[in-house]
């Protein structure tokens, strides 16, 4: 029997979350951000070129905000394909990982009643940056909860925390919240894997190595981690003043950066593969 393609019931796609599935940071040619869903998107629409995408994710979002506002339209929309990928804002400000995963089966029940296939994400490793490794045992003990999730409900799961691709902070905008261009791109080969469409690229290989890397005697080498030592700590300077601080004065504002921001594509329209490379 001719074997049946996986992603031939895929005519629509809806995403929901926060800046993740936005995009943030890859910058889209011309202004705004693309981001692994678009990516994702022009990949099925090459293959199923009647494919309609929305993506109604903002930035900033906590779970609670994404299940309220955007849940319901992606009912009513009645997708063939939903991506749900949301908590790791909660996280950041201190949420209950238990009770952050009761609110995320609701969802998955809520969606899976529909009938569409759901595709979900865990959380990164945040190993690779100071202070955000200090998240990194709540955001396992979450991550154990969707996989349960996904085994409970029968949805698709992309495990981010085992990409080793993404330690490498050239993966990372300079934020260390947001993925890069290359880390999006990245992510978008995996979901697809997950997904069962074919690609040409390959996620798992390494970043290119840095151009003109030369090989150092024992003095110079100690010299150089010294000096790789201080550039570390300057960077994390930098980043706390740039980064961390705007975001606690935007927590004790009880601002954040998605208020007044509209989703960028709120309803489901077609996709032109050709606008972007995966």
């Amino acid at each position: 029997m001719r074997e049946r393609d996986p992603v031939a019931d895929i005519a629509s796609f809806v995403a929901l979350g926060d800046s993740f599935t936005e995009g943030l940071d890859d910058p889209r040619p011309g202004g705004g951000f693309l981001g692994w869903a678009d990516r994702v998107a022009a990949i099925l629409a090459e293959r199923t070129p009647e494919l309609r995408y929305a993506n109604l994710a903002v930035r900033g979002k906590l779970l609670g905000q994404v299940v309220a506002e955007q849940l319901p339209r992606a009912v009513e929309m009645a997708p063939d394909l939903v991506s749900l990928a949301a908590g790791g804002n909660d996280i950041l400000r201190g949420a209950d990982v238990d009770v952050l995963a009761a609110q995320f089966e609701a969802a998955m029940a809520t969606l899976r009643d529909t009938g569409c296939r759901v595709l979900i994400f865990t959380g990164f490793d945040p190993r690779v940056f100071p202070v955000l490794r200090l998240l990194r045992g709540r955001t396992a003990a979450y991550n154990m909860h969707l996989r349960a999730i996904a085994d409970d409900y029968g949805c698709e799961l992309v495990d981010l925390w085992s990409m080793r691709v993404l330690r490498d902070p050239r993966a990372w905008s300079p934020d260390r919240l947001h993925l890069a261009a290359e880390g999006h791109r990245r992510v978008a080969l995996r979901a697809c894997e997950v997904l069962g469409v074919p690609v040409a690229g390959d996620w798992r290989a390494p970043l290119s190595a840095v151009a003109g890397a030369v090989r150092l005697s024992d003095g110079a080498a100690g010299l150089r981690i010294g000096a790789v030592w201080l550039s570390a700590r300057l960077a994390d300077a930098r980043w706390t003043r740039q980064y961390a601080m705007p975001w606690l004065s935007r927590r004790l504002r009880g601002a954040s950066t998605g208020d007044g921001v509209p989703p960028k594509r709120p309803e489901l329209l077609p996709v032109e593969p050709a606008a972007i490379t995966p």
